[in-house]
């Protein structure tokens, strides 16, 4: 009989404040709390990883982190975002431009290793998926090096929470991309876009296709998109991916 996946709320605190309750894994919820801060923007590419206090309750988990001096603004600037109501119209604009901030650029190149190294990572991918193999029913997010090897990997029922924990167990171990990628067992959504420009990846290599504002949001960062990556086949580049359409 297949094991069924844990999901849990894990309610996190930033400064004291609560911020979000995120639906996950119950585990590696240090790295997705410090992966989902710098995803909202409340720390940056150059801040040293945070501490985070991790309570289990009957009720789920509760992680509670302090952001570094110099970051309450933008913590309070996102809490009000994130709790105004959107029934006026000044509400509703400004959260639509939060929807659609303007994002860095990638300040890593990819390597030149091409499709190889994806297809030797893909061939490998269900060696980091212990919890996919017993559930069926979790993403996984994986560091690969530009040989094709996996470093690291993060597993997580949800697509952001994988990412998220891969990207923050990244900075907990001091880790960085030197020419390599991230491969995500899903598709190519704009929220993946953005973490992986905010990480300061250099390329993101999903198994399913983008949507339109994703290969935008990419191409405007920087961001080198491989997609449809498959055993045999995959679409490589932004520009590929209208003939991916339909």
């Amino acid at each position: 009989m297949r094991e069924l996946a844990e999901e849990v709320p894990v309610a996190v605190e930033f400064n004291g404040i609560g911020y979000a309750v995120l639906m996950a894994t119950p585990a590696d919820v240090e790295e997705l709390v410090l992966g989902f801060a710098l995803a909202e923007r409340l720390i940056g590419r150059e801040d040293a990883p945070l501490e985070v206090d991790v309570h289990a309750t009957e009720q789920g988990i509760v992680a509670r982190a302090t952001l570094p001096e110099g970051r309450t603004e933008a913590l309070l600037s996102r809490v009000r975002h994130r709790a105004s109501e959107s029934s006026c119209g000044i509400c509703g604009v400004e959260n639509l431009e939060q929807a659609v901030r303007p994002l860095p650029l990638v300040t890593r190149r990819p390597s030149q290793a091409g499709k190889e190294a994806i297809f030797r990572a893909l061939d490998h991918l269900r060696d980091f998926q212990p919890l996919n193999a017993r559930t069926g029913a979790a993403h996984v997010a994986a560091l690969v090096a530009a040989d094709g090897t996996i470093r690291l990997a993060r597993e997580d029922v949800g697509r952001h929470n994988a990412f998220d924990k891969l990207i923050g167990a990244m900075r907990r171990q001091g880790l960085d991309w030197d020419g390599g990628f991230a491969l995500l067992s899903s598709r190519c959504s704009y929220e993946l876009v953005e973490k992986a420009v905010l990480a300061d990846c250099p390329l993101l290599v999903t198994i399913s296709a983008p949507t339109r504002l994703a290969a935008e949001r990419a191409a405007d960062a920087g961001l080198a998109l491989a997609v449809l990556a498959r055993a045999d086949a995959i679409l490589v580049g932004v520009g590929a991916l209208e003939g991916a359409a339909g």
